[in-house]
C-alpha cells in the first residue's frame, strides 16, 4: 500500500530539466563536490534549509552565490559575528520624523531575513542569543518583531555555513537551532586533481558567468512534486525504526550505537528521511520512495541530530560512523515497496 498520489513524467519533466540545468550552472563555478550540490539541491527541491560544515576556503560561501544567481530570486547574505544582535537579523523599530508636521512615529526597518534565500555565513560565529533569531523564520516562515508578525516571501531558504566547532572564535548552535536544518553537509577538501582545475580557474583574468534557470513558481511546484511522490507503508515502518534506533534509555535502540549516544533523533528526522528522500527519488525519475533512497540521505539527516557521548568523543567514534552502523543494524525492507 502507498500514501499520496503518484506523480506522472509528463507533470514534473520540464521542472527536472530546471533543476539540472541549475546543477550546470553551478558547476560553471564551484568545481567539484558534486555530493554538497547534490544535497543541496535536494534541501532546495525538499523545501527545508541547509547547515554547510567545513574548514574556511572550501567555497561554502561560493557555492551558496552560485546557486542564488542560477535562481531568479531575492538574494541577501548576513555575515555572523559575536557582536551581531537579533534585530540585526529580524529588523528593527526605528523613530521616523515627518518632515514640515515634525509628527514622529515608530516605522519597522525589515532586516536581511526577509529575502528568498538567505545566506547565514559563518553562523556559528554569533552568540546562541542571535543564532536563535532565525528559529522562527526556518520553522514558521514569518518573523514577529515590534509585536507584529509578519510573513517572509515564498520560497524561502536558509543556506547557513559554519566552521568545525572546535576552532577558536565559535559558539556550537543550539540542539533547537540544528534540529530545525533539514540536512547538516559536510563540505570536504577537493582531491588533487580538482584542486589543480580550481587553481587554474580562479587565478585567471575571467570568473565564468552564471546565468537564472529557475524561478520561485517553478521551485514551489517541484516541492509540491516532492510531497506526491508516493511511500509505501515498509518504508515508513523501516524510517520509524532508523529513528528509533538512535534512542537510548528505550527499548527500540540499537545497542552499538546508543551505547556511544546521550540522546538520538526525534520525530523531524524522520519527517527529513522521507521529504529528502522523496526528492532524491524525484531527482532520478522516480515517483516512490525506496528504503535506497533514505539510506542514501540517513548521513545528511542524521547527522546533526545525533548527539555522541564524551566517550565515544574520546574513541573517535564521530556521528557519520555511528550512522553506518544503524544502516548495517537495521535492515531494509525487501517486500511491499508498492
Amino acid at each position: 500500500m502507498t500514501t499520496g498520489a503518484e506523480v506522472q513524467v509528463p507533470d514534473v519533466a520540464p521542472l527536472l530539466e530546471g533543476v539540472e540545468a541549475l546543477r550546470a550552472q553551478v558547476a560553471r563555478r564551484v568545481l567539484g563536490q558534486e555530493a554538497v550540490v547534490e544535497e543541496t539541491l535536494l534541501t532546495l527541491l525538499a523545501g527545508g534549509h541547509a547547515l554547510l560544515e567545513g574548514v574556511p576556503g572550501l567555497a561554502k560561501t561560493l557555492l551558496v552565490r552560485t546557486l542564488a544567481e542560477g535562481m531568479d530570486l531575492d538574494f541577501r547574505r548576513i555575515q555572523f559575528t559575536p557582536d551581531l544582535m537579533p534585530g540585526d537579523v529580524t529588523g528593527t523599530e526605528v523613530l521616523n520624523e515627518e518632515r514640515g508636521s515634525g509628527r514622529r512615529e515608530l516605522r519597522f526597518m525589515p532586516g536581511p531575513v526577509f529575502t528568498q534565500i538567505l545566506l547565514a555565513d559563518e553562523i556559528n560565529r554569533a552568540p546562541p542569543k542571535t543564532q536563535a533569531a532565525l528559529l522562527e523564520a526556518m520553522q514558521e516562515g514569518h518573523v514577529t518583531a515590534a509585536g507584529t508578525t509578519r510573513d517572509l516571501p515564498t520560497p524561502f531558504l536558509v543556506l547557513a555555513t559554519q566552521n568545525p566547532i572546535e576552532q577558536e572564535g565559535t559558539y556550537p548552535l543550539p540542539e533547537a537551532q540544528l534540529d530545525r536544518f533539514l540536512v547538516k553537509i559536510r563540505v570536504p577538501y577537493p582531491e588533487a586533481g580538482i584542486e589543480r582545475d580550481i587553481l587554474a580557474a580562479t587565478t585567471g583574468e575571467r570568473q565564468a558567468a552564471v546565468s537564472a534557470v529557475l524561478d520561485g513558481a517553478a521551485i514551489l511546484r517541484l516541492r509540491q512534486a516532492v510531497r506526491r511522490v508516493a511511500a509505501s507503508e515498509p518504508v515508513f515502518d523501516y524510517v520509524v525504526r532508523l529513528v528509533r534506533g538512535t534512542r537510548p534509555d528505550t527499548s527500540d535502540g540499537v545497542g552499538e550505537v546508543v551505547d556511544w549516544l546521550r540522546w538520538g533523533a526525534g520525530p523531524r528526522a524522520g519527517q527529513a528521511l522521507v521529504l529528502v528522500g522523496k526528492a532524491r527519488a524525484l531527482l532520478r525519475g522516480r515517483f516512490h520512495l525506496s528504503p535506497d533512497d533514505v539510506r542514501a540521505v540517513a548521513p545528511a539527516v542524521l547527522r546533526h541530530r545525533l548527539l555522541p557521548s564524551f566517550r565515544a568523543e574520546a574513541e573517535g567514534l564521530t556521528p557519520d560512523r555511528l550512522i553506518e552502523r544503524l544502516l548495517e543494524r537495521v535492515p531494509p525492507p525487501t517486500s511491499g515497496l508498492g
